[in-house]
């Protein structure tokens, strides 16, 4: 089997590659090692960090190319090599380009998403930035697309099939497939790429195990990896140091096992950011996994010890990287009361029903907090809920500064003096188990702003692209604003596409 492009991988970045490089009139073949497509992208809400573009400009906001890199600056260390200022004014440069090219086609339609961004910085946009894809109905597509986008994550998990009407990160999946098909791009499920073909120093196709065999796919002007990281590989979690595990991160069960950034580096490629990973809070399942979990709208999260450690309503990589700090708080337990009739005052996916999870013990119910605090052995418990409610009657939060911040406000409905701090005070009270889940692994192989892999003399090796999170990311630790990992995945599958396009011209 021979095509001028091969992608590896199926989530926004491969899609999106995918579709602009058959588009561009390359033939091209796209490989997944499940029999559904989406990958973690699949069950993401759908934002696309992508400033600058005329989506924002139509929703009438305060969005700029060159806000958003005041922004940027704001946050990047100034002792940034060259090279990451690079990546970082190539995706600036090229994602109102990106958006225009796909609005341009009708399989894409893109709206604003109201989301705050992240940090308190210079640039920041109030209420976001952030963009999506439309919502699109499964009967608007041909059944073979239908058929292949993965399902939300609830159904999903429990092997169930998708819903009528396909939205966030499934739009986006089922919009780039739909015009991939459409143009006549081959997909091939089922293939686990294992390893790179190389003739020359040039990397000319990949080899997939399929079926028990072994097979080579070649590609005429070059391979594009997109495949996602390693968080579901425990071996290599543990040598490089990523907090968390692989049973808790958000993955599709069987995927993302870091083989291809494992052949890229036997190449001789740069590797970096091989320690970190989009982290989030996870609500710890009666099965042994972890559920992605933000907008905190009620409880306080305690440690071993019952205290509270963070400002439960910041941005869930923020959260999670607090987590993370201390092996005291893993696990973590949400306190809540019974508000909410007992459902859990955040949005879990999937939350999971209550009463399996009081069966499990991945929840706790007591009558009070002191019972609470006794049978989780959370000798500071009553305390700190005393000194929280305090907190709650004033309205400020003496010691995390919860509500102080628009994101923090964002997923509130209190009713006191500040929205974001609700008294615990309604029995019987709750203690949900959490523990340090992730959206993927961030570390991979090192690219330039063409998305070409670099060999650790800084050279690209010939005919290898990644992006995604096979690809280290330009942005190090930084997770600025909802949407970045599915804004720069997209933006470098498309700059590598343009530099293949390129390198094809006559």
């Amino acid at each position: 089997m021979t095509y001028d492009v091969v992608v590896v991988g199926s989530g926004g970045g491969a899609m999106v590659g995918a579709h602009l490089a058959q588009r561009a009139g390359l033939s091209t073949v796209l490989l997944e090692r499940t029999e559904l497509l989406g990958g973690t992208s699949a069950y993401s809400g759908g934002a696309c960090w992508l400033p600058g573009s005329d989506v924002q400009q139509r929703a009438g906001i305060a969005d700029s190319t060159e806000s958003a890199r005041t922004y940027l600056n704001a946050l990047i260390p100034a002792s940034s090599s060259a090279s990451t200022r690079a990546r970082i004014e190539a995706f600036l440069a090229e994602a109102p380009r990106l958006v225009a090219a796909m609005e341009d086609d009708e399989a894409f339609q893109f709206e604003w998403l109201p989301f705050p961004e992240y940090f308190d910085a210079p640039g920041r946009v109030p209420m976001g930035r952030s963009i999506q894809p439309t919502n699109i109905r499964r009967d608007e597509l041909p059944d073979q697309v239908a058929a292949l986008v993965r399902p939300p994550v609830e159904r999903d998990r429990t092997g169930a099939g998708g819903r009528r009407t396909l939205t966030g990160g499934q739009a986006l999946i089922a919009r780039a497939l739909n015009g991939f098909v459409r143009d006549g791009g081959t997909v091939l499920t089922g293939h686990r790429v294992t390893d790179y073909v190389v003739e020359d120093g040039r990397v000319v196709g990949v080899e997939a195990h399929t079926d028990g065999t072994t097979t080579s796919i070649r590609a005429r002007s070059g391979v594009l990896v997109a495949s996602g990281g390693f968080e579901g590989n425990t071996r290599l979690r543990e040598e490089h140091g990523v907090p968390g595990g692989a049973a808790w991160s958000m993955a599709p069960a069987g995927t993302n096992a870091g083989e291809p950034i494992e052949a890229g580096i036997a190449l001789g490629a740069q590797a970096g950011h091989l320690d970190q990973a989009w982290f989030c809070p996870g609500l710890a399942q009666p099965d042994g996994g972890g559920s992605f979990t933000l907008g905190f709208r009620g409880g306080i999260m305690v440690d071993a010890h019952g205290q509270r450690y963070a400002n439960e309503c910041l941005p869930y990589d923020r959260f999670g990287r607090e987590m993370a700090a201390s092996p005291e708080r893993i696990p973590s337990y949400l306190v809540f009361d019974s508000r909410e009739e007992g459902r859990l005052p955040a949005i879990a996916m999937p939350e999971g029903d209550p009463h399996e999870h009081l069966d499990a013990g991945t929840w706790i119910r007591a009558d009070s907090v002191a019972e609470l605090a006794e049978r989780l052995d959370l000798s500071d418990l009553e305390s700190t809920v005393d000194r929280f409610n305090g907190f709650a009657d004033r309205g400020v939060d003496e010691d995390f500064d919860r509500g102080s911040d628009e994101y923090d406000r964002f997923f509130a409905n209190g009713q006191g003096p500040n929205p974001a701090l609700v008294r615990l005070d309604t029995p019987p009270y709750h203690a949900a188990r959490f523990v340090l889940s992730d959206l993927g692994t961030k570390g991979g192989l090192v690219t330039d702003e063409h998305g070409r892999v670099l060999r650790a003399d800084g050279t690209p090796i010939p005919g290898l692209y990644a992006t995604s999170n096979s690809a280290a990311s330009a942005l190090g630790p930084l997770y600025p604003a909802p949407g970045v990992p599915l804004g720069l995945a997209m933006v470098f599958a498309s700059l590598a596409v343009q530099h293949l396009v390129a390198g094809t011209s006559p």
